[in-house]
């Protein structure tokens, strides 16, 4: 299984709505596919309509109390697509780990031996804390939603230097597999300038695909749905679309064979 974390410590990025699209897209092109939801918020869950009252087991039982992913994971609406959600018991684990040895391996440890899925994505909580550490520690490769405004740039800079840290520390295989232009508004000068800022610094890891901003990816979590089923032919759903296409291509041939 590929694991995949999608982390920026940057709230407000389209970091959720990024992971439940990209996770549909990757479902609906026949990746037997599963979200965890690390987010104490528990958004990516809502956002695939699954409600609070039905998440008896979460991420939170995988990494406090070791459960075994499979027994955590819940079938949505949408065919080859599995959560595994988030409760705001997340919020307090951090504190209930603090004297757990190698508590930055637990999500890594849960998932050895896990099987049934191709594809695995990890929506972090906008921080850098010790739930996203577990993400970077137990992930093959790390996709960032970056929005197109100046102060995102500062904070990419504090989490590659994490990502660098962890590389280091605890996973030499990290990589980042791209960096995603989200709210792009063609309107705003702003928002091209900092794209091309950001792709003259970071060249090809700025994947081509542009999600721009628009209302249609903003509604359709309210209906539990990704923009995706919500309405396929949106702007927003088409450049998901392309972007999955792209994330594809960038995935290793040999993990795709295997």
């Amino acid at each position: 299984m590929i694991v995949i974390a999608i982390a920026n410590q940057k709230g407000g990025v389209g970091k959720t709505t990024s992971a439940i699209n990209i996770a549909t897209a990757m479902a609906a092109s026949g990746w037997r596919t599963l979200l965890l939801d690390l987010d104490p918020q528990g958004n990516a869950s809502t956002g695939l309509g699954i409600p609070s009252a039905d998440r008896d087991a979460s991420s939170y039982d995988v990494i406090v109390d070791q459960a075994a992913i499979a027994d955590c994971t819940i079938r949505t609406t949408i065919p080859g697509l599995d959560v595994c959600p988030a409760t705001v018991d997340l919020s307090g684990a951090e504190v209930e780990l603090v004297g757990v040895e190698d508590r930055s391996q637990r999500l890594r440890e849960a998932f050895d031996g896990h099987t049934g899925h191709d594809i695995c994505f990890i929506d972090c909580p906008p921080s850098l804390g010790l739930l996203t550490l577990n993400a970077l520690c137990a992930a093959d490769t790390l996709l960032v939603p970056l929005q197109c405004e100046f102060f995102a740039l500062e904070g990419l800079s504090q989490l590659l230097q994490t990502v660098e840290q962890v590389q280091q520390r605890f996973n030499p295989d990290l990589g980042i597999i791209g960096i995603a232009l989200t709210m792009f508004d063609r309107r705003n000068r702003l928002t091209d300038q900092v794209a091309d800022d950001v792709r003259e610094c970071l060249g090809d890891l700025v994947f081509e695909a542009v999600i721009p901003r628009n209302v249609r990816l903003s509604e359709a979590p309210s209906h539990g749905l990704p923009a995706l089923i919500y309405d396929n032919s949106c702007m927003g759903s088409r450049a998901y679309m392309a972007l999955a296409r792209e994330l594809i291509g960038r995935l290793p041939a040999e993990r795709i064979a295997a």
